[in-house]
This record gives C-alpha cells, sequence and structure tokens, in this order.
C-alpha cells in the first residue's frame, strides 16, 4: 500500500493545490520511492533461484521461453516498474531547486554531488517556467498512472478463481486502501521527524489535521468496501463466497480479522472528533495502529483464502518459518535505513516551496 501512496499523495495535493501539501509532499515521495524498491525484491526472493530472474523477460532467447502476458503478474512487472521510473523522476525534478540550495552550503565531496544532482539549477525565470510546466505535467500523469497501477495489483488476486479473490471491487478497494495505508505511514513518519529535527514552525498543528481528515475519509471507504464485499458474497449465494466470508468471521483466523476490523474501522471514526485530530500523540497511536490494521488485511487476504478454498483436503493453516520472519523484518530494515539516509542526506522539506508560501504571506500581510 505505502508503496503506491506517496506519489499518488503528493501528485493529487499538488493538482487540487491543497496548502498542506508543503509540510508532507517530500517526506511522501521519499516514503514511494523506497518502498517500491523494497517491495520490488520480493518478486526475485519468491522465484527461488533469483539467478534466473532475467528469464522473466521479454526479449529472443535461445531457451524457446517466451513471456506469458496474459498473466496478471507480467502486468505486475510493466506496472511496478513504469511507476517507480514515474515516481523516482517526479521526486527528483521537485528536488532540483532544494538540490541547488544544498550546493551552497556545504563543501568539499557532498557540495560536487550535490552540484552534479542539481543539473545546473541556476533559479532563471526560463529555469522556473519550464520546471513548474514539467512538474505539473509529473503531477498530472502520475495520479492516473498510480491508480492503474494499483489496479493492476489487485488483478493478481480478482483474476483467480480463489473465493474472497475474485471480485469485482479489488481495484478501488486497493486504490482507496493505498491512499489509507499511505496518509498513516506518511504521519507515523513525520510526526517524530518533525520533533527531532525541530520542524514545528514549519509543520503545524493545522497541517496534521488536514491529513488526518484525509486518512479519516480514505477510512470510510475502506470500511465500505468491507461491507461491500459480504453483502455480494451473501446477496449472489454463492455457496462458496459465504464458506470463505464466514470463516474469516468465525474461523482460525478470526483474531487477526477483527483486529484489522478495529484497526482500519473503528479507530479512525475518533477522528472525527477536532481534539483528537490536533493530538499529535493520539495521532501517532492511530496511525501506527492502521498501519497494524493493513498489514493484517493483506494478511487475512492472502492467508485465508489460500488455506480455506473449494477443496477441504488442503484446508489447513500456514506454517510462519523463521526464514519468512527474517525477510519480512528485513524488508521492514531495509526500509527505515534508506528512510534514515534520506533524511540525512536530503531536505525533507520543499525549501523553494516554503519560501514561496512565506512570500506570499508577507505580500498579503
Amino acid at each position: 500500500g505505502i508503496a503506491h501512496s506517496g506519489t499518488l499523495i503528493s501528485a493529487v495535493l499538488f493538482l487540487f493545490r491543497a496548502k498542506f501539501r508543503k509540510a508532507f509532499n517530500r517526506t511522501a515521495e521519499a516514503m514511494t520511492v523506497i518502498a517500491v524498491m523494497t517491495a520490488g525484491l520480493f518478486p526475485l526472493i519468491h522465484l527461488g533461484r533469483v539467478w534466473f530472474f532475467y528469464w522473466l523477460m521479454p526479449y529472443p532467447n535461445q531457451r524457446l521461453l517466451w513471456v506469458n502476458f496474459r498473466s496478471p503478474l507480467v502486468w505486475d512487472v510493466f506496472a511496478v516498474s513504469t511507476y517507480f521510473t514515474v515516481s523516482a523522476v517526479f521526486f527528483y525534478v521537485g528536488l532540483l531547486p532544494d538540490l541547488a540550495i544544498a550546493r551552497r552550503r556545504v563543501t568539499g565531496i557532498r557540495q560536487w554531488i550535490y552540484r552534479v544532482l542539481s543539473l545546473g539549477w541556476r533559479g532563471t525565470a526560463t529555469q522556473w517556467t519550464h520546471y513548474e510546466k514539467l512538474y505539473g505535467f509529473l503531477a498530472a500523469f502520475a495520479t492516473p498512472l498510480v491508480i492503474s497501477v494499483h489496479s493492476v495489483v489487485s488483478w493478481d488476486f480478482a483474476m483467480s478463481v480463489i473465493p474472497g479473490w475474485h471480485t469485482t471491487i479489488f481495484a478501488p478497494y486497493f486504490v482507496a486502501g493505498a491512499i489509507f495505508s499511505g496518509c498513516a505511514m506518511v504521519l507515523t513518519l513525520t510526526i517524530p521527524m518533525r520533533k527531532v529535527l525541530r520542524l514545528e514552525q514549519y509543520i503545524t498543528h493545522d497541517h496534521f489535521e488536514a491529513l488526518a481528515k484525509v486518512m479519516l475519509f480514505t477510512s470510510l471507504i475502506v470500511a465500505y468496501a468491507y461491507i461491500l464485499e459480504y453483502a455480494m458474497a451473501f446477496y449472489t449465494t454463492n455457496v462458496f463466497e459465504q464458506a470463505h466470508f464466514n470463516f474469516r468471521l468465525l474461523g482460525d483466523f478470526r483474531y487477526p480479522y477483527w483486529l484489522m476490523c478495529f484497526c482500519n474501522v473503528l479507530l479512525p471514526l475518533t477522528l472525527f472528533v477536532r481534539k483528537l485530530r490536533r493530538n499529535l500523540a493520539y495521532l501517532m497511536v492511530v496511525s501506527l495502529l492502521v498501519n497494524v490494521g493493513m498489514w493484517l488485511e493483506r494478511f487475512i487476504i492472502i492467508v485465508t483464502g489460500l488455506s480455506h478454498d473449494f477443496d477441504p483436503y488442503v484446508w489447513g493453516n500456514p506454517n510462519l518459518s523463521w526464514i519468512a520472519i527474517g525477510i519480512t523484518l528485513g524488508s521492514f530494515g531495509m526500509f527505515f535505513t534508506f528512510f534514515l539516509i534520506f533524511v540525512k542526506v536530503l531536505p525533507v522539506l520543499a525549501i523553494t516551496e516554503l519560501k514561496e508560501e512565506r512570500a506570499h504571506e508577507t505580500i498579503h500581510v
């Protein structure tokens, strides 16, 4: 979810000219790029023989092998790689003016690196004109791209015939869930970062309240999707679908399921209270639990679908191995390591956008 949400949040808020975007856009974009890099390793890990990954690429070869373009997994490869490219370019273009500012504040090898990365940015009127056109185009291009990419990811499940997966609601359900978990992760990263880096004057309670409202709105969409899943299963009188959803409610994974409902549906409803939306400690707790709930949602979708399908003979519960646990913990470690590197070496806020906002405020005053 978080791998497909940061760019969408930043791009959509830019297109709607939301002022609170300036406090979160850099964090959201960096989060997306790092999360996609981390998530991109999982298809390679699950190949088993990673050194044969190039067999999945469509190129002429002597093995008489070709990619099955009717497989949603192949769609994933093209969709996610395209999304990563656009997200990285969108993130980098937004960094250009700030890299030029950082270039003047450091010396030695860091100055040379910033000078190379800033691509000769001087801040002339012509450069700003081209920059604003390109940034607006990338934002407009990234918005439908993110929606389509997450829809393709959902079709990995929806194109199968497994009970609980074969449903048309998965595409909007996954998109809403991505925005929901993305907002929660941005809050989880930004609240401690604001305290540690002393950014209180740049990231205010008003900014957090606005993002909490977006998270509350998307939580309502996710709750509607949960209800609609059950309504469609029992409306169609499909006994396999009904048995699957009964298994979710009352089966071996009922405790993770009800915890997921609490974290993703009931807890965000407390954000209707304005005092709670402006309480950073409470927002931190809510965002952490929403991240837990969204992870449990993926767990419930995958595990219950595979452990309780058509044939009772193959019913059973998975046994977690230390390898699976290690891969999961390693992915968390990789994400947070790269994010801390980003915080250390790159501006975590859009300096030029903040300067522009302050200039407008001064003029109006």
